[in-house]
């Protein structure tokens, strides 16, 4: 009876494209999104460049950077909101402490949530609407000193 009920489910997916939220949870990483490069300008000018995957989807977004082992410094992944809103994440899964980045709207630097816990479900908020978050290498914007204020560059943002 499990199996057919599973066959029925699956042919159901097929068919209408709605899942069951139980199949939604990713099991593993999913695979590399398309990429981007990101500038973050600091106060003192320096200029940061990051090759960012975009999780444009609702579903590249609720997968995010879970089950990778390591962000690479020069990397990360950028989550584009459809309007400012206040963005909530978590570490569900996410194997690799992260610095999350809160970009408002003009392109500046809203909040940082740096050496984000891997594994923990505790809310990460940005406290005011920001247009994306972008998730980096834990570490990265304190050793870069990327700061609230900085203006980061990207198709998403005015001048980008």
């Amino acid at each position: 009876m499990r199996m057919k009920l599973a066959l029925v489910a699956a042919v159901l997916v097929m068919v209408t494209g709605i899942a069951y939220a139980e199949s939604d949870d990713p099991t593993g990483p999913q695979p590399k999104l398309p990429t981007e490069q990101l500038t973050i300008i600091s106060d003192d000018g320096k200029s940061h460049i990051f090759n960012v995957e975009v999780a444009a989807t609702t579903q590249q977004q609720d997968t995010g950077l879970m089950f990778r082992p390591v962000v690479p410094a020069d990397s990360g992944m950028l989550f584009p909101w459809p309007q400012p809103q206040v963005s909530e994440m978590w570490m569900k899964n996410t194997i690799a402490p992260l610095d999350m980045v809160f970009i408002g709207a003009d392109g500046t630097i809203k909040a940082i949530a740096e050496n984000t816990v891997p594994y923990s479900l505790r809310d990460i908020s940005s406290g005011v609407p920001v247009l994306a978050t972008l998730e980096l290498q834990a570490g990265i914007t304190a050793a870069e000193n990327i700061n609230v204020g900085d203006k980061v560059i990207a198709k998403q943002f005015p001048g980008g």
